[in-house]
């Protein structure tokens, strides 16, 4: 189906107003966009994320407006006159967009990646390229969820996956997004993963991944939850303990589950933890030390991104 996209610039100070003469005029599913907003959102939040992308910082500068839909057929062009009538102190901007530009743009951003020796990361909708005889290929689609093996923290955590993957151990992966690294492991012959994420969608994320590979409820299991508050998950992995453990997640968050992640981890076994920002490498370390861990390895990639290998 196609839409008219109207979009109205306006400031800070006059969203919301704007909001109201819209909504007083019968305009339904606004959309506002806005600076303040946004920056906001990510002081709230900051707990879940230590970098935010320049490029979206550079985006956002500024910005303050509303946008809403009408349908792209006759009767969605006469309400964009009746609009225009009523509100002629306002530029309304239109462009035409499509359901489905909605539904894939966002794809042709992600094609097949190498990472590391053998790993070869194809999204669900392209061709495994040809001459991949030696990969091992893992299929994903990562939706809304992070984890698509593109960003250096992931990578350097399927790097050390690949190096410590061996038939018979056990996985379990804290903060799993997409379930990219246990479902790495897994087809480098892990026997068994665990997922775990806060996000509620992630358990679907990473059953709908896991199916793409092959691999099922008796090797791949995930839950919402937080290992740090005692529940229903925590009930769930007393007394289990895992050869691999991840948690590709952020410095504070890596912080606060350090015991929880010596707890699950098997003797002998390797914690791989990463999303460490430059700056905050020696704090995480020191955390790590004082639950009990002896980082083995330590990497950097980009000069701002830092993984640990511990035992």
């Amino acid at each position: 189906m196609e839409w008219i996209e109207v979009t109205v610039n306006t400031s800070h100070d006059k969203i919301e107003a704007l909001t109201d003469r819209l909504v007083a005029a019968g305009v339904e599913g606004i959309v506002t966009e806005d600076e303040e907003e946004y920056l906001a959102f990510l002081r709230e939040n900051q707990k879940y994320w230590d970098y935010v992308d320049e490029d979206f910082r550079r985006s956002i500068t500024g910005l303050s407006r509303v946008k809403f839909y009408l349908p792209g057929d006759g009767e969605g062009k006469r309400e964009l006159r009746r609009l225009e009538g009523l509100f002629q102190d306002l530029e309304l901007r239109t462009a035409l967009v499509r359901d489905e530009d909605w539904e894939n743009n966002w794809k042709q951003y992600y094609k097949p990646i190498r990472v590391g020796r053998r790993l070869l990361i194809v999204p669900q909708w392209e061709k495994t390229p040809p001459a991949q005889a030696d990969a091992v290929v893992l299929r994903l689609d990562p939706g809304l969820i992070f984890g698509t093996g593109s960003h250096a923290t992931t990578r350097m955590c399927l790097e050390a996956v690949e190096e410590f993957a061996a038939p018979e151990k056990t996985v379990l992966d804290l903060g799993c997004g997409s379930g990219i690294l246990a479902i790495a492991a897994l087809l480098y012959g892990c026997s068994q993963a665990v997922c775990v994420d806060i996000d509620d969608k992630a358990p679907d994320v990473v059953a709908a991944n896991g199916a793409l590979n092959g691999l099922g409820p008796d090797r791949l299991r995930a839950f919402c939850g937080d290992v740090t508050a005692e529940g229903d998950l925590t009930r769930r992995l007393r007394g289990r303990q895992f050869e691999i453990v991840t948690a590709n997640i952020v410095a504070d968050v890596i912080k606060a589950i350090a015991p929880k992640a010596r707890e699950y981890l098997a003797p002998g076994g390797v914690f791989i933890t990463s999303g460490i920002i430059d700056g905050r490498e020696d704090e995480v370390r020191s955390a790590l030390e004082a639950a009990g861990f002896a980082v083995t390895q330590h990497k950097c990639e980009d000069s701002t991104w830092h993984c640990f290998v511990c035992r």
